[in-house]
């Protein structure tokens, strides 16, 4: 089981991680939340990262610092 993050209009999402191929040929890991909890991409908060939220619609980024 993954990180999960509760926003403050009280849904809960989970995070998940994928690795894509940018078109310069470098590999990078994407963090995305979704609503349903995935036994094939969750993933923990990795340290130095912290969950950011808008404030308007309580939609979860994840940001450096």
């Amino acid at each position: 089981m993954g990180y999960s993050h509760t926003n403050s209009k009280g849904v809960k999402y989970y995070l998940n991680s994928k690795n894509v191929v940018l078109r310069g040929g470098k590999e990078q890991t994407i963090y995305y939340f979704s609503k349903d909890e995935r036994k094939d991409t969750a993933t923990d908060l990795p340290s130095g990262m912290s969950v950011n939220e808008n404030p308007r619609n309580g939609f979860l980024t994840v940001k450096r610092g």
